[in-house]
């Protein structure tokens, strides 16, 4: 007798043994017993969690001789050739392969007709989301007045790509991934039964390359037993998915924890003795402290079935979710960087090194691993060049210019200042059309020009003190007035300025232009008022 494959072995014949979609189960199962059925289905979700399976099971529970029931009895005639996929009612197609209307058509020429041995016609169609738009012409036309005897189940795995008509005609159950954990008791539970020996880290690591699939993780399964001869053991699952061991990783990130950088090059050194797929590495690596950050801030969520478990959480608590964050954004970019780096290992170092260059802003200031303290911007962002309030009164006192009234009123350092202030929407224009008076010490004065007083309220002055504060390091105290020199211009009335500039510059240009005066004086036309925009070029400049 040939060898029948793990997933088509072990795939459910009846509800009862459906693992994982407790909600698709429970609504399918009222439905038949409560004979509420529906013409249309829709089951949706990943690859490998049960879509045609669940389809099927459906197919034998309306097609049971037994009669409608969530139980079907799985010897019978009907329910043997649905299992063995030659039962002449239920009819299966794959989209991907059909796509053209002319086949939808062919299809669906028969919806009329009566079943031939069934109790109904059932239409199978999987990765229904490859249709064309004519093919979902013709079956919508189905689908509004589908004959009694008739019921579509429908599979995909992207319902975005399905039309709203489709979808508002179709109950739509969303079959969820399987979490580590199930996949790993269904394994224990073959392998019990085959009793075949297991080591339960491989089945740890066999569930994690399945990413939530349950065939794909007997798939995988299948796999590992025809390279361990017969036996699944930790080692043997590594060498087969070409996975490095995690206790390698674990002892790369203690070295990034430790900012050891000497020990993270000996680790890494080590590790390229295996002749590594360092992508994969640097993605296990994210994997971890993924599952580090689940322990130490929703413990409940990580999965008792993550390989080391007690290893990560001992570990989570040397780190702060902090540094976490970041080693995760930096891995996370440094993936998508790799495969530009000049050679594999060369860019998964600098990943590492990368990681130990910067530190979470703490207290205000980031720090190196060299102790050298940063501006927070370090970390994401190019640092500012700003003025330090220590001795602010030298900075400006070389911009200033004097006022006919005598006062010393400082411009354009304001309109620099106002350009790496973080502020938006009313409080930049509160700043904007601000004149900066004066600066005593940690004191800004400010004077608002007073055709704009409406702009001033608490709320805005103290979001513009706090970005103040934050520009310059340093708790401002900010003092605003009105003020009125028509000899300064506020940041505000500059861009106002430019921007007529600019757009006279443009009205001056097309009235000048050879081809335009042409046209005014042999076919009087004329250039329709504010019809005039500087180009794009000019806005930018």
């Amino acid at each position: 007798m040939s060898y029948e494959v793990l997933a088509r072995k072990w795939r459910p014949g009846n509800f009862e043994e459906l693992v994982g979609q407790e909600h698709v189960q429970r609504a399918l199962v009222n439905g038949l017993d409560e004979d509420r059925l529906h013409h249309a289905y829709l089951f949706t979700g990943t690859r490998g969690v049960g879509k045609t399976t669940i389809a099927r099971i459906f197919a034998k529970s309306l097609n049971c001789e037994t009669g409608v029931t969530s139980k079907p009895c799985g010897e019978c005639s009907a329910c043997r050739e649905i299992t063995e996929g030659r039962f002449v009612d239920l009819i299966e197609v794959d989209a991907a392969s059909r796509t053209g209307v002319d086949d939808t058509r062919e299809l669906l020429e028969n919806v009329q007709y009566a079943p031939s041995r069934g109790r109904y016609k059932v239409y199978l169609i999987d990765e229904v989301h490859m249709f064309s738009k004519h093919s979902f012409n013709a079956l919508l036309k189905t689908l509004e007045e589908p004959p009694p005897h008739v019921k579509f189940l429908l599979a995909t795995t992207d319902p975005q790509k399905l039309p709203v008509t489709i979808l508002s005609r179709c109950l739509q159950f969303n079959l969820k991934r399987m979490p580590i954990s199930l996949i790993v008791s269904q394994l224990q539970h073959i392998l019990d039964a085959d009793k075949t020996e297991y080591d339960m880290a491989a089945l740890q690591l066999l569930a994690e390359g399945a990413d939530g699939s349950m065939r794909d993780g007997l798939s995988l399964l299948d796999q590992a037993l025809a390279f361990g001869g017969g036996n699944i053991r930790e080692q043997d699952v590594r060498d087969m998915l070409g996975t490095v061991s995690r206790d390698r990783v674990l002892n790369i990130l203690k070295a990034l924890l430790a900012r050891d950088a000497n020990a993270v090059m000996q680790e890494v050194a080590t590790l390229s003795e295996f002749t590594p797929d360092y992508e994969s590495v640097l993605s296990e690596l994210l994997s971890v402290l993924h599952h580090m950050m689940l322990a130490k801030t929703v413990p409940q969520a990580l999965d008792e079935y993550v390989s080391d478990r007690d290893a990560l959480l001992e570990l989570c608590e040397q780190v702060s979710t902090e540094d976490l964050q970041l080693f995760y954004q930096i891995g996370l970019i440094g993936r998508r960087d790799l495969p530009l780096a000049p050679a594999a290992r060369s860019g998964f170092e600098m990943v590492l090194l990368r990681m130990m260059a910067f530190r979470p802003v703490q207290g205000g200031e980031a720090t190196t691993t060299g102790g050298s303290k940063k501006r927070p911007a370090a970390v994401s962002e190019p640092v500012k060049q700003t003025p330090t309030v220590a001795e602010p009164v030298k900075k400006y006192e070389a911009d200033k210019q004097a006022s006919p009234a005598g006062s010393d009123v400082v411009t354009q350092d304001w309109h620099k200042i106002l350009e790496g202030l973080a502020v938006n929407g009313m409080v930049r224009q509160l700043a904007a059309n601000c004149l900066l008076l004066e600066q005593d010490g940690n004191t800004i004065r400010l004077g608002l020009d007073e055709g704009h007083k409406q702009l001033r309220n608490t709320k805005a002055e103290k979001r513009l003190q706090h970005a103040l504060s934050e520009y310059f390091d340093a708790n401002i105290r900010l003092e605003i007035e009105s003020y009125n020199n028509p000899d300064f211009e506020t940041p505000a009335q500059a861009v106002a300025r430019e921007r007529n500039e600019r757009q006279q510059k443009a009205e001056q240009s097309i009235d000048e232009d050879g081809f335009v005066q042409a046209m005014k004086e042999n076919f009087n036309a004329e250039v329709i008022p504010g019809s005039v925009r500087p180009s794009t070029k000019d806005e930018k400049r």
